[in-house]
């Protein structure tokens, strides 16, 4: 495609705009480890949450939300349970509170606080946790490594490969992040935010002004415009684009009910387990305190899907109405992860393209950002610092992580030449990784007897797992895999905890009392309360569980009330603002009035 001198200049401008904003965070990213990896934990809640939504506003997410709403219309806002897309939920109700309380640089330093590191099982435990973020950091920078590389292909000029334009655009994130630390990632971040919800009300305006009801009933099967669904999917593509049926049939929906079930099943624990090394994390440890860890994810989970939804409803819309005779014409071998990238250069004008296309490649850079920033943290703090140099100036550690990050994003570039499709990278991500990590990381929270040694086991059983899975058995669904997963990683984790020793139980005191999660604490709450008989033990485990179940709800509902306005699906919309406003009132009384500062 020959983009205008107008949409290239736009693009050029910003993403020279992008590098000198992060590098001009140098002076005070620079000054040590706290202030380069968290911002010196100085940074307001709103500016973290604009940043946390800006990472998750990525351009291989948002192929694959374009391609799951074009395939199974309203039903599609249920899919992303997969991720599990709610543990942004319980992370706002309470787990961001516990983690925030930690005080802590990394999620693996934060091991520390909960498993003796004077012992083999401590040591191991916080060993595994670093292997397995370096991991995940990787998986999903490859994933994203994927997606841009195909949206890039289609509308820059020179017929390269689509892994020269990402390995071009992940080496330019590279630069600002290197430099700018945390600062730089938060200052771009929401830089780019606010460019992608400029872009996303456009594409909006555009679909809803082109495509009416009608026009879209024209082109879907009955039932594509309900959110409800029933014991089976129902939507038959038969006439209308026969090869979308085949991709129902391969992504294993059709008994959309048991897929809900499981999704949930899934969720539950992997939510419950806390957040892998995601970007959410470190912005949960660069919070103020604890009560802004938790809003920020809450207000995070509302401003993210808004406009996201509102693109990927627009860009959807168009695609169906308009781009139908050039999918039809791809046969058995049609690639939906192409929707996004053609239904913009399709349908959007000169000027408005170059803002689209920047607000689409800040959203690639913005999460690369996060995880450029992310892994080398878990790296220099949690292997360098702790078993090599523990005694380095700030300003050594600062320059390790300089190298560190130059090796994370050429790590990141050699794994994504590897992977064939975003959605495969997205089923391994969420159905086989963290799967494998959610046992120990649940027993972690809530079982006092669990230690290092069963956190070793039980992770490593699950990372081996996760690693093999899509080698020798490819054509296994990753989420119905799951509970096989879960078992054995779950075996692994109680039979190493109880057949070693317990926890150092000074430590379990000083955990307990001070993050105070509840679960099956008894004897260390016992001991507790004989040294401070004023403490009082969590006995929030029904009000957060209420607020989570509430959260959800108000989740899906913010998500779909952007595609049915779209779509004009007037009665749903209704629906969607009501309930939106009923979990509000609810989450405000329940939730936001009971927060504590620390």
């Amino acid at each position: 495609m020959n983009l205008h001198i107008v949409d290239v200049s736009i693009i050029v401008v910003y993403l020279i705009a992008m590098v000198i904003a992060g590098s001009y965070m140098n002076r005070r990213a620079s000054k040590d480890l706290d202030a380069y990896f968290l911002g010196g934990k100085t940074i307001p809640w709103y500016y973290l949450s604009l940043s946390n939504a800006g990472g998750m506003f990525d351009v291989s997410g948002t192929m694959w939300l374009v391609y799951i709403m074009f395939v199974y219309g309203m039903k599609s806002v249920f899919i992303p349970w997969i991720w599990p897309l709610f543990n942004q939920i319980f992370m706002m109700v309470y787990l961001a509170i516990w983690l925030r309380r930690s005080n802590v640089l990394t999620g693996a330093e934060w091991i520390t606080t909960r498993f003796d590191q004077n012992t083999t099982g401590g040591k191991l435990a916080h060993s595994v946790i670093v292997i397995f973020s370096i991991v995940s950091v990787i998986g999903f920078l490859s994933y994203g490594f994927v997606g841009v590389g195909k949206f890039a292909k289609i509308f820059l000029p020179w017929d390269w490969h689509p892994h020269i334009y990402a390995i071009i655009i992940t080496l330019l994130t590279g630069i600002y992040v290197v430099n700018g630390g945390m600062f730089g990632v938060v200052v771009t971040d929401v830089m780019q935010y606010v460019l992608m919800t400029v872009a996303s009300v456009i594409i909006a305006i555009i679909a809803m002004n082109q495509v009416t009801p009608e026009m879209i009933a024209a082109v879907t099967p009955k039932g594509w415009d309900n959110i409800l669904f029933g014991w089976k999917l129902d939507l038959d593509w038969s006439g209308i684009l026969d090869s979308v049926n085949d991709r129902i049939a391969s992504d294993g929906y059709q008994l959309f009910t048991i897929f809900i079930m499981m999704a949930l099943f899934k969720g539950l624990f992997v939510s419950m387990a806390g957040p892998v090394a995601t970007q959410s994390l470190q912005r949960i440890l660069a919070s103020r305190n604890a009560k802004e860890a938790a809003i920020m994810n809450g207000f995070a989970a509302l401003v993210v899907s808004v406009p996201r939804y509102l693109m990927v409803g627009g860009l959807t819309v168009l695609a169906l109405v308009f781009f139908r005779p050039q999918l039809i014409a791809m046969g058995a071998d049609i690639d939906f992860e192409l929707i996004l990238p053609l239904a913009i250069q399709n349908f959007v004008p000169v000027g408005l393209m170059g803002i689209m296309l920047a607000g689409m490649f800040s959203a690639h850079m913005s999460t690369t950002s996060s995880f450029l920033n992310l892994g080398p943290a878990y790296f220099v703090n949690d292997i360098y610092k702790k078993y090599f140099r523990p005694n380095a100036s700030d300003k050594t550690l600062v320059r390790a992580s300089y190298i560190v990050s130059a090796v994370v994003t050429l790590a990141s570039i050699l794994f994504g030449l590897m992977i064939e499709s975003v959605d495969s990278a997205t089923q391994w991500i969420v159905s086989a990784l963290w799967a494998g990590s959610a046992a120990s990381n649940v027993l972690k929270w809530h079982w006092w007897r669990f230690n290092g040694y069963g956190y070793f086991y039980g992770m490593l059983a699950g990372l081996l797992i996760a690693l093999i899975m899509p080698v020798a058995f490819p054509d296994i669904n990753g989420l119905y895999a799951y509970p096989y997963i879960l078992l054995i990683s779950g075996l692994g984790s109680v039979a190493g905890a109880l057949l070693t020793k317990p926890e150092n139980e000074k430590l379990l005191i000083k955990f307990y009392s001070s993050v105070r999660p509840w679960g099956f604490w008894g004897p260390i709450k016992n001991k507790v309360k004989e040294i401070d008989p004023s403490f009082e033990e969590n006995k929030n485990f029904g009000r957060d569980m209420f607020n989570v179940a509430v959260g959800t709800v108000w989740q899906v509902a913010i998500m779909a009330a952007p595609l049915a306005l779209v779509i004009k699906n007037w009665d749903t919309l209704f629906w969607m603002i009501l309930i939106i406003i009923a979990t509000t009132v609810a989450l405000k009384k329940n939730w936001y009035d009971k927060l504590e500062l620390n």
